[in-house]
C-alpha cells in the first residue's frame, strides 16, 4: 500500500494527509479500534475531549508497538471549557488521559461566538505550544471572520482549520480563506456522517474506478488538497478507507461531485453554538 503523503504546516511540523477519526466510539471499543487502524497503515489520530476516549487512544497507540513519534495524535478543547484558564486545565486533562508528555495538534473545537472566550481560548493554546507541550495548534469549526479575528487580536496563525466538509458542503471559501493564509483545511464528516452514500452520481464513479462511494470520495478529499478523517469501527471499511492511493479522478469526476452541493450540514454551524 502507498504511503501516506504529509502536509507541511505553517509552523514547519507536518501532519498525515489521511487519518482515522474517532467520534463516538465508545470508549471500551477505541484501543481496539486505534490499534487495527494503525496495523492498516494510518498514522494519525483524531480525538477530542468531547468524545470521552482519549485514554483508549492513548492506549491503542502503546498497544500498537509503534513509537509515540510515529504517530500524529490530534485533541480538541470542548467549547464549555473555552477561557484562557479552563482551556490550560482542558489541555493538562487530556494530556493526562492519554498519556502522552506532548500532543501532536490541539485545536479549539469550537469558537462558540455567543460565549466570546474563543481569543482567550487561542492564547491558551499559544501558551501550551510555547511551552513546547503541543506541537502544533489550531482551529475547528471557524469561518472566516472568526479567523479574522484571531489575526486581529492575536499573533500565530492557526496551523489547521477542521470543518465540517463532503459533497454537499465543500467549503470552498473557507478553503480559499486558509490557503491563502497558510492554514491546512481538514475535513470531519469527510462522508456527511455516511450519507451521500447513497448517491447515484457517486455509485457511477465507483464503478467507473472499480472502488466504493467512500474511496471517492476520501479521494476527492486528498485531491482537493484537504486533511480528511474517516471513521469506522468495522476493520474491513478501516481497511477500504485508506486503499485509495491506486486511483484518481479525472477533470469529469470532480466536476460531477461538484453538482452535488447543497449546503446541507449534518452538525451545527459554528455561529450557532455557545
Amino acid at each position: 500500500m502507498a504511503s501516506i503523503p504529509q502536509l507541511t504546516l505553517n509552523d514547519g511540523n507536518t501532519i498525515p494527509q489521511l487519518g482515522f477519526g474517532v467520534y463516538k466510539i465508545p470508549e471500551a471499543e477505541t484501543a481496539e479500534a486505534v490499534v487495527t487502524a494503525l496495523e492498516a497503515g494510518y498514522r494519525h489520530i483524531d480525538t477530542a475531549a468531547f468524545y470521552e476516549n482519549e485514554r483508549g487512544v492513548g492506549e491503542g497507540v502503546r498497544r500498537s508497538g509503534l513509537d509515540r513519534s510515529d504517530v500524529f495524535v490530534t485533541s480538541k478543547v470542548w467549547w464549555t471549557d473555552n477561557g484562557y484558564d479552563s482551556t490550560l486545565r482542558s489541555f493538562d486533562a487530556s494530556l493526562e488521559r492519554l498519556g502522552f508528555d506532548t500532543i501532536d495538534l490541539f485545536l479549539i473545537h469550537w469558537p462558540a461566538p455567543r460565549s466570546d472566550r474563543y481569543v482567550e481560548t487561542w492564547r491558551a493554546l499559544e501558551r501550551v505550544r510555547a511551552e513546547g507541550r503541543a506541537r502544533s495548534i489550531g482551529v475547528a469549526n471557524f469561518h472566516t471572520h472568526h479567523l479574522d479575528r484571531l489575526a486581529r487580536e492575536t499573533d500565530t496563525v492557526p496551523a489547521v482549520n477542521q470543518v465540517e466538509l463532503h459533497p454537499w458542503l465543500p467549503q470552498a471559501e473557507v478553503r480559499a480563506y486558509d490557503a491563502a493564509h497558510g492554514i491546512v483545511t481538514e475535513a470531519w464528516s469527510p462522508l456527511a456522517r455516511g450519507r451521500v452514500l447513497g448517491d447515484p452520481t457517486l455509485d457511477a464513479l465507483a464503478a467507473k474506478h472499480g472502488v466504493t462511494p467512500a474511496q471517492v470520495v476520501i479521494r476527492w478529499q486528498l485531491q482537493l488538497g484537504n486533511v480528511v478523517i474517516p471513521k469506522s469501527t468495522s476493520p474491513e471499511r478501516i481497511r477500504s478507507n485508506i486503499d485509495v492511493f491506486g486511483f484518481e479522478l479525472d477533470a469529469d469526476d470532480l466536476a460531477a461531485i461538484a453538482t452535488l452541493e447543497s449546503g446541507e450540514r449534518t452538525g451545527k454551524d459554528p455561529d450557532d453554538l455557545g
